[in-house]
């Protein structure tokens, strides 16, 4: 056992939507630790800066532009990282998108890009990974859930049933990996300040002062915020930890 049960030194880790956001928080914790990276993004605008930024904490970082629904896009993903730097340690499925309109005027195209996006993306993700993790007898799987995933929402339903569905994947593949030594577990963010969210307040200005009453701490997120749940779901210190979902919202979803 590791005299540092977080140390990351030499593991490699997928980090999908990792140019910005969420992503590039969790992608921060994972490189400070010492963890090698490849950031997966469909819209390579943010790439060059992403990758100077974790450059910086001294490890290499490649810079992929994938499209997580396709698997041939994913497969070159993977392909890439391995001829980079030989494995595959960790996956952090964390790309995922937000469509939002009323159940009853919701078109099914919307329903379906974010069901592509946010659930069936993992799958397909995690499909890839799959071969290279079970050869090296170790791995690290880690989805993005949402705190929407067990609360309603019905001006979110496409993206609140992704997110439910993700908590299920995620029991799933730890039930069926788990003999191959590969822990998948899930995070589940609540109100964090991205560009996402901040398109959200733009549109219901009540949004801001609503989140900030009902979390204890009395603030939004920040991506950085959910950097420690994914170094401790990627490192040693979780090997017994296994289809589990760490919810990271200030209290949040405690609130009645």
């Amino acid at each position: 056992m590791t005299s540092n049960l977080f140390d990351l030194t030499g593991r490699v880790a997928i980090v999908t939507g990792g140019n910005t956001g969420i992503g590039l928080g969790m992608a921060r914790g994972l490189a400070n630790a010492g963890a090698t990276l490849a950031i997966a993004d469909r819209n390579s605008d943010n790439a060059a800066q992403a990758k100077a930024e974790l450059e910086k904490f001294g490890h290499s970082v490649l810079a992929l532009t994938t499209d997580v629904t396709d698997t041939k896009s994913v497969a070159q993903m993977v392909v890439a990282t391995l001829g980079a730097f030989g494995r595959i340690d960790i996956l952090v499925n964390n790309a995922g998108i937000s469509i939002s309109a009323p159940i009853e005027e919701m078109a099914l195209a919307d329903w379906q890009k974010v069901i592509d996006v946010n659930m069936t993306a993992p799958f397909i993700c995690a499909q890839a990974v799959y071969p290279a993790m079970k050869a090296a007898g170790r791995g690290k799987i880690i989805n993005i859930a949402s705190v929407l995933a067990t609360l309603g929402a019905g001006g979110a339903a496409n993206y609140a049933s992704s997110k439910g569905g993700i908590l299920q994947f995620t029991r799933a593949l730890a039930t069926a990996w788990a003999a191959d030594n590969i822990q998948s577990n899930a995070i589940l963010p609540g109100w964090i300040d991205t560009d996402l969210t901040k398109r959200a307040k733009e549109i219901r200005p009540e949004l801001h002062d609503r989140i900030i009453g009902r979390v204890p701490a009395q603030r939004w997120g920040t991506p950085n915020d959910l950097a420690g749940a994914a170094v401790f779901l990627a490192s040693a210190a979780s090997d017994f930890v296994n289809g589990a979902a760490l919810t990271v919202d200030g209290g949040f979803s405690i609130q009645g």
